[in-house]
């Protein structure tokens, strides 16, 4: 199942989406509620955003799956309703939000693709290196990514990203896929010159903006093995990144069980897992940074692909 964010009249929804088709999730309910009461599993609210969705679990998922039957079921009835023809929309009617709009936590890896140390010239880590973003840097599926004044290299990271969907704190590797919710897309934009400036990555990496997520949260149990996924960065349709999430140093749960020895995990809570070579910094004869104009597009295998613009700061 994938998991969508939008908006509707201001109002934060839920939704399942198949190939170019939302289900509103919210609005499905609320029509199964008013027939059919006691089939709601007890939800007399649906959750409006993913990180609720996730803190209840498989009875949340086992009842999508019946809003999803219910809402096919209506779309094939054509109902002359105007309710149940909004219950199934069409994407491209739609403002798509961040799957995760404001989580916990944004914890990152640095150099966790074999590739991208070498290009780097830099000694693979013997474990995890971590770092963080602020919750402020997140925007969504289209939404633009703004050139700071103060910056004059900034690159992309095309990155598989981690939601965890399970509290939890010194997670075992053996128990570590029972505490994730899902995985999305997050593209890690980092200003180069100040990132090296200041010879830690936090102020470079933090401006806002700049962690564009989704375009949907796929659930754990749709994704069979994370670590066997192609992963595509694009820059005015030029492939520029092109591996796969199987050259990960460290795999997701030593990840987990490594940054849950130090924090507690909590739903809603990011891990962007890190980036395989071709970022522009180490491009070659000469660096390929972005530029006001660009259009990225980062795709992973059985989640879709994020496209985001590069606009210069007003």
């Amino acid at each position: 199942m994938k998991l969508v964010a939008f908006k509707i009249n201001d109002e934060e929804r839920i939704g399942v989406l198949k190939e170019n088709i939302v289900i509103d999730l919210n609005l499905a309910h609320n029509l199964y509620l008013s027939e059919r009461a006691e089939k709601t599993r007890g939800l007399d609210l649906f959750p409006s955003t993913i990180v609720d969705f996730l803190r209840l679990g498989e009875r949340a998922k086992s009842y999508a799956s019946d809003l999803v039957t219910y809402a096919e079921a209506l779309r094939e009835k054509r109902s002359g309703r105007v309710e149940h023809r909004r219950v199934v929309l069409n994407i491209s009617e739609l403002h798509i939000l961040a799957p995760i709009r404001n989580p916990p936590k944004i914890i990152c890896l640095g150099l966790n693709y074999r590739d991208h140390a070498e290009e780097g010239r830099v000694a693979l880590p013997e474990e995890p290196i971590l770092f963080s973003k602020p919750s402020t840097a997140i925007v969504g599926p289209d939404d633009c990514v703004v050139y700071p004044k103060i910056s004059s290299q900034v690159d992309y990271e095309i990155e598989l990203a981690v939601v965890i969907g399970k509290e939890g704190r010194n997670i075992s590797e053996a128990d570590a896929s029972s505490h994730i919710g899902g995985y999305t897309v997050l593209n890690d934009i980092s200003a180069r010159d100040i990132q090296f400036k200041d010879k830690q990555w936090f102020r470079g990496k933090s401006f806002d903006t700049f962690a564009p997520t989704g375009p949907c949260l796929v659930l754990s149990d749709q994704i069979s093995d994370p670590h066997r996924l192609k992963i595509e960065l694009r820059v005015n349709g030029e492939v520029r990144q092109s591996s796969t999430t199987a050259n990960m140093i460290f795999k997701i749960p030593q990840i987990i069980a490594f940054i849950s020895r130090v924090m507690t995990v909590q739903p809603g809570d990011i891990i962007a897992t890190g980036t395989p070579a071709g970022v522009g910094f180490y491009a070659k004869p000469e660096k390929r940074l972005l530029k006001p104009g660009d259009i990225m597009e980062a795709e992973i295998e059985g989640i879709g692909v994020l496209r985001n613009m590069v606009v210069s700061s007003q």
